[in-house]
């Protein structure tokens, strides 16, 4: 690994204009209790796809809509939640994928902003942190898009993301928006 960054050719102007959502926002699913209504038969698998009753969801419309009204709670469980309904799903891994990374720097910081496969947009930072999973020998990134719903890299952009990290004496990390975010102990 290197402590040159490689030019990331997605530009932040692309990649926001790609991202349907931008700009919008999430319906305030925190701030809904409605009652369980138990689980329904929808995964998403760890690849990104969404199924429905064993069916992959194929219209993005359809899973951006149900994107939106995801939440994590501290159960540890991901549910679709409307102001009256919460009903439990299964996700494999992380129920985004991070697809797009756009690099800048601003005012002498890097800024690392990711575009999900479902049209969120988002800076990492303190406010959105990576995170490496705990594998020993992988490089697993996540990115912490709202709630405790986290996006996985892309295998692409794991492996964009693995030339961006950079050595101290306090081990190895990446950095954006001013937050550091190191790497477990082990990964290489």
């Amino acid at each position: 690994m290197t402590n040159q960054a490689p030019d990331v050719s997605v530009s932040l102007s692309a990649l926001i204009s790609r991202a349907e959502r931008a700009g919008k926002g999430a319906p305030p699913v925190e701030r809904w209790n409605p009652d369980f209504c138990g689980d329904v038969d929808m995964v998403i698998r760890a690849d990104g796809t969404w199924l429905y009753q064993g069916t992959p969801i194929r219209r993005e419309a359809l899973k951006r809509l149900f994107s939106s009204v995801l939440r994590k709670d501290e159960d540890g469980r991901t549910y679709l939640v409307t102001p009256v309904e919460k009903l439990g799903i299964t996700v494999e891994d992380a129920p985004f994928l991070a697809v797009e990374m756009s690099r800048e720097e601003r005012a002498g910081e890097s800024v690392l902003t990711f575009r999900t496969d479902v049209g969120d947009v988002v800076e990492a930072g303190k406010d959105h942190p990576i995170r490496f999973g705990e594998e020993a020998e992988a490089f697993r990134p996540y990115l912490l898009v709202r709630g405790r719903l986290e996006a996985a890299l892309s295998r692409a952009l794991a492996i964009d993301l693995a030339d961006l990290v950079e050595e101290d004496e306090g081990g190895m990390f990446v950095r954006s928006g001013g937050a550091r975010f190191s790497l477990p102990t082990g990964v290489s």
